[in-house]
């Protein structure tokens, strides 16, 4: 029985998720995982991954009760911080799995999330995204956030990457206010370097955490606008739905 709280920030790809968890490691008082559900997602023995990790990579304890177990077992000496997204663990929402958790989201603009992917696929050397809408985890997210809302009646606290990344401590200070934790200023400042706890993936040569390897904190960046029309057709066809559950999730946003 966990006797302190597991915090559960679910967001959608290239959202600023991983820096912001780093943020959360950097506080020194909480156990914090990765994706633990997305790992059992792509390579443990329940894989529900389209394209799952070969059998090479697999691992045959890592079923999502496994992974429950342990979230749990590191709950019982210290309160638990993951990072995740919706659609690795869709099919597990039980009234005992939401109950485990103190649930909020980090949102971003569908157009950004998009384009950084397509970027991220540039630079692994690959012409087509191939993603599915499901991977993407924009409709899961809303699914998630509307059932948690008719569940208590209440919103979810929600944090958006432009806001985040306008004003890092502001943002961060109020995001910890609303799940009724410390604020710890020093969180948001790292050394650049590997970051092996987030790497379970594929290696120190990752696309997908280059900027966090790279950064030296959270830091307030410019906001841009960007152009969905540049994209390639198929992922210029998800952002219509993806733009209207971003929205609904927005509009009940931290705003400071």
């Amino acid at each position: 029985m966990a006797n302190y709280p597991l915090y559960a920030l679910w967001a959608t790809p290239r959202s600023t998720s991983t820096a912001s968890e780093w943020m959360m490691r950097m506080r020194g008082d909480m156990a914090c995982f990765h994706e633990p559900f997305g790992e059992a997602w792509y390579q443990g023995p329940e894989a529900r991954a389209p394209r799952p990790a070969p059998p090479g990579r697999r691992k045959q304890d890592l079923t999502f009760q496994a992974v429950i177990d342990r979230l749990q077992k590191a709950a019982e000496t210290r309160a638990v911080f993951l990072k995740d997204m919706p659609h690795h663990c869709d099919h597990l929402w039980t009234d005992d799995f939401l109950n485990t958790f103190q649930h909020s989201f980090l949102i971003r603009d569908p157009a950004k999330v998009l384009t950084s992917l397509h970027k991220s696929y540039l630079k692994a050397g690959r012409t087509d995204s191939g993603f599915e809408a499901h991977e993407i985890s924009f409709e899961p997210q809303r699914q998630l956030f509307d059932l948690l809302k008719a569940r208590t009646g209440q919103a979810p606290v929600v944090i958006d990457s432009d806001d985040l990344l306008a004003d890092p401590p502001s943002m961060a200070e109020a995001y910890c206010s609303a799940i009724g934790v410390p604020y710890i200023e020093s969180a948001l400042t790292w050394d650049p370097g590997c970051r092996a706890e987030v790497l379970w993936y594929d290696n120190d040569d990752s696309i997908w955490h280059e900027s966090l390897k790279n950064s030296d904190g959270l830091k307030a960046q410019p906001r841009k606008d960007v152009d969905v029309s540049a994209l390639p057709s198929g992922l210029q066809a998800f952002y219509p739905e993806f733009l209207e559950h971003y929205n609904a999730l927005r509009q009940h946003r931290i705003q400071v």
